[in-house]
């Protein structure tokens, strides 16, 4: 049986996801990258937005159409959606033949098999095919043709170390150090998702972070709803300095990024640790949201615009070439004109070097949701539109001033002929990087004309030439 994963979402997912194919993989299960060789399909699910849900019930209808077609034995959806509107997706899609919670993945198997087991044209299940103890335990369990739930109570500790099908294909892995997330701000429904915040211990991680640097792995990056409070709910306070060290120690790795660092969580000892480790990137993910004290008290944000202020600058104090990436809302409910304008301020004073914004996406069941007055959407993309205005000034001349600067970067792969073609680089093969200023998927890019051939996967020294918007250009000057 070959299965045909669909993952949807933010890297956290992506790491179940592997999880989920390791498990799998133990019980004698194959994967496929060909959706026409599939004979089940699995889609990871996101809902944290509005756009997130209509990606994942876009992704599910188009698989329930190859399921009804007869093209598909199976279709199973897990992750946020699945978690949250299980109901719902068992009800209107009727092809969909599972769906796991997200503290259920590591019963994936047990469901593939006794999905595999019933009578193809009934829906029933064989006389044979009771449910293995482990998926028996889920909790809501069902048979017959509304479909199997699988549901486990979202407390439910969360472990590392578990077998992984690496599925990147790049020498660039995630570690997810914790699960869920108390904090409750009230545009968010993750807590409700997710569950509460709950640890990884460290001897796992730290096994699990061994395996992947034997895989080739060269640069890991840890991530989860919230990295800077790992330990606080298994060891009685923050061990993310520790584990930073220990991580440090592992041959292979030659790079360590930390996303989703809530500032009001980062502390003296966690930028001393990323000061003086050379494999931690002087990169930090730090989502704030806003900088009107009003909005960020109405978000249940645990921070204030001073606070932000002194911690940006006890961050760029001791580590002068950090690299801060952070998010916004825009249109929260409530927001006035007012609000918005202390935020632009805010957004030109600090210059980030990265900056996404997001305008506020109502979701059901969430304390801003009731909020009113709602800002109206046109006003929220009006909002929106002027911060990423003035950001793109701040970035391009950030990118503009980086001429002339000697940089480490990471190989990712070679620019496609279509691509070059409408450059301007003299038909040179064209090499796209990543400097410590980057991370994949969110940030901009280093494109690297090359007389010779280089791989991916690659260290390389490069000296920046020139820019183009968010993006460098720049030439190799050696192997780093």
């Amino acid at each position: 049986m070959n299965i045909y994963f669909v993952t949807l979402g933010c890297d956290k997912n992506l790491v179940d996801s592997e999880k989920m194919l390791g498990i799998l993989s133990q019980r004698g299960y194959n994967f496929t990258e060909d959706l026409e060789a599939a004979d089940i399909a699995v889609v990871n699910t996101c809902c944290f937005i509005k756009d997130a849900q209509k990606e994942s019930v876009g992704s599910i209808l188009d698989l329930a159409d190859r399921k009804k077609d007869g093209k598909l034995k199976a279709l199973i959806v897990t992750g946020c959606l699945a978690q949250r509107y299980r109901e719902d997706i068992l009800k209107e899609v009727p092809e969909v033949d599972a769906v796991l919670g997200t503290t259920s993945l590591p019963e994936i198997a047990d469901v593939v098999t006794k999905i595999l087991e019933k009578d193809g044209k009934t829906g029933k299940s064989s006389p044979d095919s009771a449910p293995s103890p482990a998926a028996a335990k889920a909790a809501g369990t069902s048979d017959g043709t509304a479909g199997i739930v699988s549901l486990t109570p979202l407390s439910r500790p969360v472990h590392g170390g578990e077998k992984r099908v690496l599925s990147t294909g790049t020498c660039t892995e995630y570690l997810k150090i914790a699960e869920g997330c108390s904090k409750r701000c009230t545009y968010c429904v993750i807590p409700d998702v997710r569950g509460p915040y709950r640890s990884v211990p460290m001897d796992e991680l730290l096994e699990e972070a061994r395996t992947l640097a034997s895989q080739g792995v060269k640069e890991l990056i840890l991530v989860a709803q919230e990295t800077t409070l790992y330990g606080i709910d298994l060891y009685g306070k923050k061990m993310l300095p520790e584990l930073l060290r220990k991580l440090c120690r592992i041959d292979g790795f030659r790079w360590i990024r930390i996303l989703y660092c809530y500032p009001e969580e980062i502390t003296d000892e966690l930028i001393d640790v990323m000061a003086s480790e050379p494999k931690i990137l002087h990169y930090i993910d730090m989502p704030i949201q806003h900088a009107s004290d009003d909005i960020l008290r109405k978000m249940g944000r645990k921070t204030n615009r001073k606070e932000l202020e002194e911690r940006i600058a006890a961050i760029r104090a001791k580590i002068p070439d950090v690299c801060l990436r952070t998010t916004l809302i825009s249109g929260f409910p409530t927001e006035t004109e007012t609000d918005h304008r202390h935020l632009l301020a805010f957004v030109r004073k600090e210059k980030f070097d990265r900056l996404g914004d997001f305008t506020y996406s109502k979701e059901d069941g969430t304390p801003a949701a009731k909020m009113k007055p709602q800002v109206k959407a046109s006003e929220k993309k009006r909002r929106r539109a002027e911060i990423m205005e003035a950001q793109q000034k701040i970035a391009f001349a950030k990118a503009r001033r980086m001429k002339g600067r000697n940089l480490t970067a990471l190989i990712e792969g070679r620019l496609t002929e279509e691509a070059m073609d409408s450059s301007d680089f003299d038909g040179r093969n064209v090499y796209v990087a990543r400097t410590y200023m980057d991370a994949p998927e969110v940030d901009g890019m280093l494109f690297l004309p090359s007389d010779y051939e280089l791989m991916s996967g690659d260290f390389v020294n490069v000296k920046i030439t020139g820019s183009r918007g968010y993006d460098l250009i720049g030439e190799v000057t050696g192997r780093a």
